[in-house]
């Protein structure tokens, strides 16, 4: 029955970053695969570099990507699973222990939630928050690198935790832009992991891989090694940052300096012609600007190495860059510039490839095959992996969240899933 549930349930992934607003729209199909239905997107006005700026212009582009998304799947869109990000995102780890009453029993779903639930109890500096817990490998009675510890018998249990922190009011803006835009919120989630649930293979988390999501305001990293997280980060600069480069550079308008960028735009000014130029109209009747294909390559590359070193360093203090056989896998926007893989190549001296976000897709439009889409599908994907769990723990809410932030937002999302479950609506309505 409980497959039943989740074959005909629709989640829907709310991606808020500073380019764009996307909606996506999917449902698992009668094999298990996930079938995107629709989605919608929306100019990211109010957004700077991850974090909310401008609470109205924000809610009136999730408006407008939910109302696209809604008309291109045919479903009443309801609740969403939100993506966080932004450069006040930092992670840290942390060993938490408890110690069971009962030794004869076995160890549950329940003692791990008490375990992580404990960790929400952290002091965190004034204005800040525990925005996700996650168990990387357990210890029970002093025995090692157990990973799945439900069934087993033990006294001690233990777990290396992967802790990500942010700003409480960054998550408060976040929460009262999807409410003033008549969503619930079911979940939240930090980008990057759900980037990497769009694009990477279970065999690259095992070898060892690093996820790198170019934005538009950031650009957010995962380490995976043994198919555990071992690494968060986010870099304060993106894709913007380029054009921001471009339009000093070349003394041209923002808008210009964008189009330039995509069409004519090259991460490495070798391997560009020296005569090659562009023609961009004056303004107002003015004579019209020639810019060097070669100059325009020379600004991109001289940024886009600053973000790729940035890179670089975070994988260096991971402390797992020699452990890291499959690489870099690039993605977001900022993957769609020419020869960036061959920069990250050349600097890090790691393989890398672009990720594409339609990998783990039964079927999905043509636009979700971009990599810019990766954040989004990654939401809904980690949505149905929530889904599971709660269905497979009997709970109507997330498992090893509930306490936190009590009497705050995050009481509310749990709030909202709990009628979610309870509600007898159509499987049309989300």
């Amino acid at each position: 029955m409980a497959e039943q549930r989740i074959e005909n349930e629709i989640i829907v992934g709310l991606d808020i970053g500073t380019s764009k607003i996307a909606a996506i729209v999917g449902r698992k199909n009668e094999f298990g695969k996930i079938e995107i239905l629709g989605t919608g997107k929306a100019e990211s006005v109010g957004v700077s570099r991850g974090v909310v700026a401008n609470i109205e212009k924000t809610v009136a582009s999730i408006r407008q990507a939910v109302a696209e998304a809604e008309n291109k799947s045919g479903v009443n869109i309801k609740s969403v699973h939100v993506g966080i990000a932004g450069q006040h995102i930092k992670s840290l780890q942390h060993r938490g222990m408890i110690t069971r009453n009962d030794t004869n029993s076995e160890i549950s779903q329940k003692d791990i939630d008490l375990l992580v639930d404990d960790m929400y109890k952290l002091a965190m500096p004034p204005g800040e928050e525990i925005i996700d817990v996650i168990p990387q490998e357990f210890i029970i009675d002093n025995e090692q690198g157990i990973r799945e510890p439900i069934g087993m018998s033990g006294i001690r249990l233990e777990a290396n935790c992967h802790i990500i922190t942010g700003l409480i009011t960054a998550a408060n803006n976040i929460k009262k832009c999807v409410d003033k835009a008549n969503l619930s919120p079911v979940d939240v989630i930090l980008e990057p992991l759900a980037s990497a649930e769009a694009v990477l293979t279970e065999e690259e988390k095992e070898a060892g891989v690093v996820l790198v999501d170019i934005g538009g305001g950031t650009t957010d990293i995962a380490i995976f090694q043994d198919k555990i997280i071992r690494h968060t980060a986010v870099i304060p600069f993106g894709g913007n940052a380029i054009t921001d480069d471009i339009k000093e550079g070349c003394s041209i308008i923002r808008n210009q300096a964008e189009l330039l960028k995509i069409k004519f735009g090259s991460a490495l000014a070798s391997q560009m012609k020296d005569n090659e130029i562009v023609s961009i109209p004056g303004l107002r009747g003015r004579e019209p600007k020639e810019i060097s294909v070669k100059n325009l390559a020379s600004i991109i590359q001289a940024r886009a190495e600053e973000i790729i070193e940035q890179v670089y360093y975070e994988i260096k203090s991971s402390g797992f860059e020699r452990k890291l056989i499959a690489g870099l896998v690039i993605t977001g926007g900022g993957a769609q510039l020419k020869h960036i893989i061959q920069l990250f190549e050349y600097i890090t001296g790691m393989d890398a490839r672009i990720g594409f976000p339609n990998e783990h897709l039964a079927k999905s439009p043509d636009e979700v095959k971009s990599p810019m889409y990766a954040t989004g599908v990654g939401l809904v994907i980690k949505g149905f992996q929530e889904l599971g769990a709660r269905k497979l723990a009997g709970e109507h809410k997330p498992s090893g969240k509930a306490p936190k932030h009590k009497g705050g937002w995050f009481k509310d999302i749990f709030a909202n899933t709990r009628d979610m479950f309870t509600d007898d609506s159509s499987d049309k309505e989300i």
